[in-house]
């Protein structure tokens, strides 16, 4: 596959005698949406930190747009900013306004000036229905409006691609659906995204592909409706047993 954003080569990886993920081999196109499903500790949050380094590898490769992924250093950084990520938390500035937090980084490291970097911060904002909220400090917001702002703050480095590690988790259920629709939306414009959830209407709704991992490993990759309706793996039909049927 040529168009590939992302591609993951016999990817290894160990907490000292845990093998956590074993030689994954992945392959994301440009605009697609894969949705990471599995039980708990099958290495879905960790496959999605070695996209940008967050967790090293022990061997194998990882490429986005072509290019490996660097060690250490600069180019490092640079290949970091092409790759947006948004976790449990939402690692906001507490210190600084809903603005500064996504100004910070287009002016630090892309050199843009204020005043252009305002100006994309407040349409990002308004996109993620946060903008009447620029000149407030993290704390005054709901949870679910500081993940949104977390989102837009990863948008304004114009990523290639956004990594979502379970984005709403932390949040009270009443939150959740309107961060699901901003990355439902941002989906539908054609940003390639990985995503690690538990919502699994979320990824019947926005997944191109279901990636589902168990013990360390991908057991299976299908259509949303071809996983929901016609798992083929014992491990899958487990899991959504548990899920569906809770």
């Amino acid at each position: 596959m040529n168009d590939s954003l992302v591609q993951l080569k016999n990817v290894n990886k160990h907490f000292g005698a845990l093998h956590v993920l074993k030689d994954i081999n992945l392959s994301v196109g440009k605009g697609e949406v894969i949705i990471l499903l599995g039980p708990s500790g099958s290495g879905k949050s960790t496959l999605c930190r070695t996209i940008n380094r967050l967790e090293t590898i022990d061997s194998g490769e990882i490429s986005i747009d072509g290019k490996l992924l660097p060690e250490e250093g600069k180019a490092l950084a640079q290949l970091r900013a092409e790759v947006g990520m948004v976790f449990q938390s939402f690692n906001l500035f507490a210190h600084k306004s809903i603005l500064d937090n996504v100004t910070l980084g287009p002016r630090k490291v892309l050199g843009k000036s204020k005043a252009e970097a305002e100006e994309e911060a407040m349409a990002l904002l308004a996109k993620v229905g946060v903008d009447s909220q620029a000149q407030k400090m993290p704390a005054q917001l709901s949870g679910g409006q500081q993940q949104r702002v977390a989102i837009a703050r990863a948008l304004a480095m114009k990523p290639k691609v956004m990594l979502f590690d379970e984005p709403t988790s932390a949040l009270d259920p009443e939150m959740v659906n309107e961060v699901l629709e901003t990355m439902v939306s941002l989906a539908k414009e054609g940003m390639t995204m990985i995503v690690v959830t538990h919502e699994m209407g979320f990824a019947r709704r926005a997944a191109d592909r279901i990636v589902f991992l168990a013990d360390g490993e991908i057991v299976e990759e299908a259509t949303p409706t071809e996983f929901f309706t016609n798992p083929k793996s014992d491990r899958a039909k487990d899991f959504l047993g548990k899920i569906l049927n809770h």
